[in-house]
């Protein structure tokens, strides 16, 4: 994901979430996990700070939402998976990023409740003209 590209997800994440009237924090990473932007809002929870960022790169490392993960976890029963690369998150606001069917990278929101993470990082997603996961492109 390019840097106009993350700063563009951010910026459309701030505004969704300024205008639902909640105070997250907003994490971009690249396809290799990478954290390239980063927003804490006034007010939003100091310990989501950490859960944003590694919401963006669990979506990535999988290519999946952090919701889907945690649903694969409790239907097959592994143990300690959310233990694994450093720490995964497995509750909605973790979004996989594409472009033309091609994982760019990931968002992650966090600091409201995991309906509203995750309605800010789609709208993000959708708003900036990308995919979500299970979204393909006509080519």
């Amino acid at each position: 994901m390019l840097s106009e590209q993350s700063q563009q997800l951010l910026t459309l994440a701030l505004t969704t979430a300024r205008n639902a009237g909640v105070n997250v924090n907003i994490a971009v990473c690249d396809p290799g996990g990478n954290l390239c932007a980063f927003l804490r809002m006034d007010g939003s929870p100091l310990g989501s700070v950490d859960i944003a960022q590694k919401k963006a790169r669990s979506a990535v490392l999988f290519g999946a939402p952090t919701e889907a993960l945690g649903q694969l976890v409790r239907e097959q029963q592994l143990d300690s998976f959310e233990q694994t690369n450093g720490g995964l998150i497995l509750f909605a606001g973790g979004e996989p990023v594409f472009q033309q069917g091609k994982l760019i990278g990931g968002i992650g929101i966090s600091g409201g409740s995991a309906a509203e993470d995750k309605m800010i990082a789609l709208s993000a997603i959708d708003q900036a003209g990308f995919t979500p996961a299970g979204v393909t492109n006509a080519v």
